[in-house]
């Protein structure tokens, strides 16, 4: 397992290797972050509508447009498993019949990748420029980052650690499937509440969650939420952990922080054939185990 500890704004452990893995799903975050540099910026506001439809941005970013999943697909299953190339985006959206509102937007929720590819598209439109430039220019330059990317095909992915398959197109992913180090990813989410890249009001809108029930087995989570592009939740006793958990063809990446009094320590975690019970959990103990000392 490559881990990453970052404490006060500072590594906490030797640094890991600095070999590229997939984000997999933190990939949601850093769209939500260039998404809320968007609404800092007056392009856009949270909650009006947007891409002509009848949803927010706030619930795209919360997975609450009524939006279904490309998941829910036998066919993609089955087209992954068979190491096949990926569909168009707009052949998926076509089987899925992916803009066909499942609930009211609002009144649901639905964890729905679909969401985070028309956050992407709402990205593109209201920048004029590709996905990557301006999550480059909007989220990762401006917190230090410079060797993040998006892996487009599946070359991209042999510049990563063992454990991924070789053979899985990157382009399943429709929303964009970023690859960096674990350290990159904790101190993405250690700077992003250090750097003042979003005012402080708009990072507390993204850990204002919608509540998704009790504990989860073989989780840490005990009261469990989703806000803008990060979960957020209790993992018992006084600790709350937000960040995101991301998971694709043999590995598991987890990246949380905590804060404890007047200290924050940040958690980047990634391991090839475990479940997100087993990375979740060591990310939470050492969490915990760095910030305790500093409790009140």
């Amino acid at each position: 397992m490559l881990t990453s500890l970052v404490l006060q704004g500072q590594p906490a452990t030797p640094e890991p290797s600095e070999a590229l893995v997939p984000w997999w799903s933190f990939t949601k975050t850093v769209l939500a972050v260039t998404a809320l540099s968007l609404v800092r910026d007056g392009f856009v506001e949270l909650d009006t509508t947007v891409l002509g439809q009848r949803f927010t941005l706030r619930q795209l970013l919360r997975h609450e447009a009524g939006l279904a999943d490309y998941g829910e697909l036998a066919e993609y299953h089955a087209a992954v498993a068979n190491k096949e190339r990926a569909w168009s985006a707009d052949e998926m959206m076509q089987r899925l019949d992916g803009l066909r509102l499942r609930y009211e937007p609002g009144r649901g929720w639905r964890y729905s990748n679909v969401g985070y590819l028309l956050i992407g598209r709402l990205i593109e439109q209201l920048t004029d420029l590709p996905l990557e430039e301006a999550v480059a220019q909007r989220a990762l330059t401006p917190l230090g980052l410079y060797d993040v990317r998006f892996a487009r095909r599946q070359a991209d992915l042999q510049t990563t650690v063992p454990g991924i398959p070789a053979d899985y197109d990157p382009a399943w992913v429709y929303h964009g499937l970023l690859i960096g180090s674990v350290s990159h990813a904790a101190r993405f989410l250690d700077r992003l509440f250090h750097a003042n890249l979003i005012s402080r009001e708009l990072l507390e809108q993204m850990q204002t969650v919608r509540a998704l029930g009790g504990p989860i087995a073989g989780r840490p989570w005990i009261s469990p939420g989703y806000g803008l592009g990060v979960m957020k939740g209790s993992v018992g006793g006084k600790w709350s952990l937000c960040g995101h958990t991301g998971c694709g063809p043999g590995s598991v990446i987890a990246v949380y922080r905590v804060v404890a009094g007047e200290t924050s320590a940040c958690c980047a975690a990634f391991d090839a054939g475990a479940t997100e019970g087993d990375v979740e959990n060591i990310v939470t103990e050492r969490l915990i185990n760095a910030v305790r000392p500093h409790a009140t």
